[in-house]
């Protein structure tokens, strides 16, 4: 029996709607600018016919169950939402095409990258990596996982509001990289095993918010995210 020096972090998880069993995450996946009005508003358009899709990672334990109050994040002075299609991966896949990418997604999710922007954006005109302004403790929120073996969702509207006033509104079907094309992509870097992830990316409308702030945001058919924005510690 191994012992350890102390405790292990626990296993990170999600509920599935309609189970008791919980969804255990392995890897936290996220496109960047994978909506071209989003793109141009952060001021870096996308050409699909000469670029692949990029991608960055967050640390499983920034995963924050939807419905929480999460403190505003320490040495930011810009911190923004970015409402997401989450796809959940169920089963192993290396190479995956396109036409195949539904035989390894479990189910959906709604979710909410959250970011430091202003770092962030000094990381990316320095050339320097993002993960002080992506990797922040609990920025991956998620709701429930909703089964949908072998479904690859095509449209819908997606749709975030703060304290009640609507600002990101778009749809799933305008994606840059679709969701086959996402996983076909990302599994020539990874093999994709079940509990990863992946962010596909957010609409424009991005902005900050503030201590108080309460924002929602739906996936059509899938279903809602809540946070609670609370004081800076």
């Amino acid at each position: 029996m191994t012992t350890y020096l102390w405790n292990p972090p626990a296993v990170q998880s999600l509920p599935v709607r309609g189970k008791a069993e919980r969804l255990p995450i392995n890897r936290l996946f996220f496109v960047g600018r994978n909506y071209h009005a989003h793109a141009v508003e952060m001021g870096k358009p996308v050409d699909k016919s000469v670029e692949r899709p990029f991608y960055f990672t967050k640390a499983p334990q920034t995963l924050t169950a939807s419905g929480a109050t999460v403190a505003y994040p320490p040495e930011t002075r810009n911190f923004h939402f970015e409402m997401e299609l989450v796809v959940a991966i169920g089963a192993p896949g290396f190479r995956v095409k396109a036409e195949d990418a539904h035989q390894i997604i479990y189910g959906y999710a709604a979710g909410l990258d959250m970011t430091r922007r202003d770092l962030q954006l000094v990381a990316r005109d320095k050339g320097r990596p993002w993960d002080l302004g992506k990797d922040v403790e609990q920025s991956s929120v998620c709701s429930e996982i909703v089964p949908m073996p072998g479904v690859v969702i095509e449209q819908g509207e997606i749709t975030l509001a703060v304290n009640g006033v609507t600002r990101q509104q778009s749809n799933v079907d305008k994606l840059i990289w679709n969701i086959r094309e996402i996983i076909a992509d990302l599994s020539l870097f990874y093999h994709l095993q079940p509990g990863d992830l992946i962010y596909t990316g957010t609409p424009e409308g991005v902005g900050a918010v503030l201590s108080g702030d309460h924002i929602t945001g739906h996936v059509a058919g899938v279903g809602e995210v809540v946070l609670q924005v609370g004081a800076a510690e």
